[in-house]
C-alpha cells in the first residue's frame, strides 16, 4: 500500500485498482492508465453524458510500474538465495551443523578431527620463548575485491601481491576475507571482526599446503585498512559482483608475526580441508562498529555473522609463540 497525499493506493494481483479520493472509493479497470490522459490527469472520452471527469495523477501510473517491477526484482532475489551452496544458519538445513552432509568433497566438515576455529585458551596454549618470527615478504600488487555472498575477499589473483616464510617454507598470498564476528575466541572471548590471510605453499609437494594468517578484531578507531575499502564495500551490498581496486599492499593490514598462536587446524568454510597451518596475531587490532556494520550489510543475510562456531580441541597443541615471555 502506497499513500500519497490523501490518495490511498493498493496493488492487487487481480488488477483490480481501488482508489479512495475524499473518501470516495470507486473500482476502476487498470486499462483507464493506457489511455490518454487530459490536462490535470482527466480522461478523455468520446461517450456523450459523461457525469464527471475521474482524476488519475500521473505519478500514480509510475506507482504501478515500480510494483511490478519490484514484486519482479524480489522474485529474483530469492532464486539467487536458493541457489547458496552453505550458508551460517545453525538451525538451517544448510547451517553449519550440516555442512558435511551437503556434499560428499565436504565430509571434513563433519568427520575431521583438526577443524577449525578453536578456542584459544590459557591453559592449554604451550609458550614458546624461543620463537622465530613470521618472515613477510609481501608487496603491493593488482587486485580486485569481491562480495562471494557470504564474505568479502580483496583478492592478488596475479599471485605477486609476496608470501611469508614458516618452518623456511615458502607460501604465497592468494586473498584476504573478514568474517563478524571473530571465529576464533581468546580465553572465550569473541571479538568484533576476524581477518583471514590465505597462503599457499609455493611447493605443490608440502604436506601443510595452506597457512592462514589471521588477525583479530576489537571495537574502538576505525581500521586504516578497511578504510580504503570500505565505500567498494558499501557500492557491493547484497550483490556478488567485483571490481578492481588497482595496486594494494598487504602490507598494511597490521600483522606483525611477533607474538603470535599457532595451531594445525582446518579452512573454516567448506570443504573445510585440513593440515592448515594457523598464526593468529596476539595483538589486537581495532574497527569501529561503524565498518563492521557496513561488512555486515554488504554480504547476503544468510551471512551477516559469518563466524563458523568453534570446534573441539581433540588434544591439539598449541602454541603462543612470544619472545617477550
Amino acid at each position: 500500500m502506497k499513500l500519497l497525499g490523501n490518495l490511498t493506493f493498493c496493488y492487487f494481483p487481480k488488477k483490480t485498482i481501488n482508489i479512495v479520493h475524499n473518501h470516495s472509493p470507486q473500482t476502476i479497470s487498470p486499462n483507464i492508465f493506457r489511455e490518454p490522459m487530459g490536462f490535470l490527469g482527466s480522461k478523455r472520452s468520446s461517450m456523450k453524458g459523461q457525469k464527471q471527469p475521474i482524476f488519475i495523477p500521473l505519478f500514480l501510473r509510475f506507482s504501478v510500474l515500480f510494483l511490478c517491477f519490484s514484486a519482479s526484482v524480489a522474485h529474483n532475489d530469492e532464486e539467487v538465495e536458493d541457489e547458496r551452496e552453505f550458508d551460517y544458519n545453525e538451525n538451517g538445513a544448510k547451517g553449519p551443523h550440516h555442512w558435511g552432509d551437503l556434499k560428499k568433497e565436504w565430509a571434513a566438515c563433519k568427520n575431521g578431527a583438526i577443524q577449525s576455529p578453536i578456542d584459544l585458551t590459557n591453559d592449554r596454549v604451550k609458550i614458546i620463548t624461543k620463537s622465530v618470527k613470521i618472515e613477510k615478504n609481501y608487496k603491493p600488487a593488482e587486485s580486485i575485491i569481491k562480495n562471494r555472498g557470504h564474505d568479502i575477499s580483496l583478492q592478488w589473483p596475479d599471485h605477486k601481491a609476496g608470501s611469508i616464510t614458516i618452518d623456511g617454507i615458502e607460501y604465497v598470498l592468494l586473498q584476504v576475507h573478514w568474517h563478524s564476528p571473530s571465529e576464533h575466541t581468546i580465553n572465550g572471548k569473541r571479538y568484533a571482526l576476524e581477518a583471514h590471510m590465505v597462503h599457499k605453499a609455493a611447493d605443490p609437494n608440502v604436506k601443510s599446503g595452506l597457512a592462514v594468517s589471521a588477525l583479530l578484531y576489537e571495537d574502538g578507531s576505525p581500521n586504516d585498512f578497511l578504510c580504503k575499502l570500505i565505500s567498494n564495500i558499501t557500492d557491493m551490498t547484497d550483490e556478488v559482483q567485483q571490481r578492481s581496486m588497482g595496486v594494494t599492499d598487504p602490507n598494511l593490514i597490521e600483522i606483525d608475526g611477533v607474538e603470535y598462536y599457532r595451531y594445525i587446524g582446518s579452512l573454516t568454510v567448506p570443504p573445510c580441508t585440513e593440515s592448515v597451518i594457523w598464526i593468529i596475531n596476539k595483538k589486537i587490532a581495532t574497527v569501529s562498529k561503524e565498518q563492521v556494520h557496513t561488512i555486515r550489510e554488504a554480504v547476503h543475510d544468510y551471512a551477516e555473522q559469518n563466524a563458523r562456531p568453534v570446534q573441539p580441541h581433540n588434544e591439539r597443541e598449541m602454541e603462543l609463540h612470544s619472545p617477550n615471555s
